[in-house]
């Protein structure tokens, strides 16, 4: 298991020892997935926070009449994973897919316990992850309501950069909450521009 980039993105926040990294990395398991492969399934027990140690994933929701609603993209260096299930709830709402190959790093609810009771740097780190990605989904939110079709494509191009070689144009939409017809649309007059 390379280990290097969940050591890197943990380090930008906190500084762990040898020790600490050592415990991190017998936690941790390798998790290999495929482009196209249902990592989760919706109603599934989700006991894992998902770190993306290469490739693409993404979260959706999928509604009553089939409908895929897409939560979360995350590539390399991001953690993934339905929150909710994590607390006292037994099942998640959310599927999980790969959309190249790559490798999870799967973090057991279990042990992310172990983590914070032996060291307090990882509920540090944690506390501002779970900050940062509740902070980017209010901005989302708000970005949803007060920016143009227009340009939350382009900062969904500048956040995912060549995820689009990855990702169905469906997926793209309902990202951004717009039709694939209407995503078609915007693409074409930005590469007239």
């Amino acid at each position: 298991m390379n280990s290097s980039v969940i050591l890197s993105n943990i380090n930008q926040f906190v500084q762990l020892d040898e020790n600490e990294s050592e415990f991190l990395e017998s936690v941790l398991i390798p998790r290999p997935f495929k482009q196209g492969e249902l990592i989760v399934k919706s109603g599934d027990a989700a006991r894992y926070l998902m770190f993306v140690n290469s490739g693409y994933i993404m979260s959706y929701y999928t509604d009553r009449d089939g409908n895929d609603h897409v939560v979360q993209f995350a590539a390399e260096g991001w953690w993934c994973g339905d929150i909710y299930s994590l607390s006292d709830y037994p099942k998640t709402i959310y599927s999980t897919k790969g959309l190249s190959n790559g490798e999870l790093l799967l973090l057991p609810r279990s042990a992310q316990e172990q983590l914070f009771e032996k060291y307090s740097k990882f509920e540090r780190y944690f506390r501002i992850t779970f900050q940062n990605s509740v902070i980017r989904h209010q901005f989302r939110f708000i970005e949803s309501y007060s920016t143009t079709a227009e340009e939350r494509y382009q900062k969904f191009v500048t956040t995912y950069p060549n995820i689009d070689r990855y990702v169905a144009q469906k997926y793209i939409a309902s990202y951004l909450g717009i039709t694939p017809e209407f995503l078609s649309k915007i693409r074409k007059r930005l590469l007239v521009q």
